[in-house]
């Protein structure tokens, strides 16, 4: 199998996603401040072997990619609008329930970061398909961030 890492940079937040690109599905999402993403990839590299790690080009870019040098392919992307498409990606993977379907879609606010939702949208870029998240929506929230 094959498994890529996505990482929003941010500089108190980052986001990150883990996806195996054979089946185009999301392992798991996380939001973490930028001192935890290092231990959560050493842990996904772990448990699943990681063969590429793409990195958005804004934020700090050019320290992660020296970073993540030795843990797999690492690879820096175009992260422009990211962020504005999460939110869109967000509502097509979890579409809204109750009164909010009648909101417009531009109005609706998704009850959650958005970080790691942008991460996807830039590995969905680079792997040229869409990805899978199977479950309930992710609940991020720094306060409550786990430890790998």
């Amino acid at each position: 199998m094959s498994r890529l890492v996505a990482l929003d940079p941010g500089r108190s937040k980052c986001g990150l996603v883990l996806i195996d690109s054979e089946l185009n599905r999301v392992l798991a999402g996380k939001v973490v401040p930028p001192e935890a993403v290092m231990a959560w990839v050493e842990h996904w590299h772990e448990q699943h072997n990681l063969d590429q790690i793409i990195v958005g080009d804004g934020t700090s870019n050019a320290q992660w990619v020296q970073d993540f040098i030795g843990f797999a392919n690492v690879r820096s992307v175009n992260e422009h609008g990211t962020t504005l498409r999460a939110r869109d990606r967000y509502w097509a993977l979890w579409p809204a329930k109750g009164w909010q379907r009648l909101l417009p879609t531009g109005l609706r606010l998704p009850p959650t970061e958005l970080d790691a939702i942008a991460a996807l949208v830039m590995a969905e870029d680079h792997l040229k398909q869409r990805c899978s998240w199977p479950g309930p929506p992710p609940n991020f929230s720094l306060r409550t961030w786990p430890e790998p």
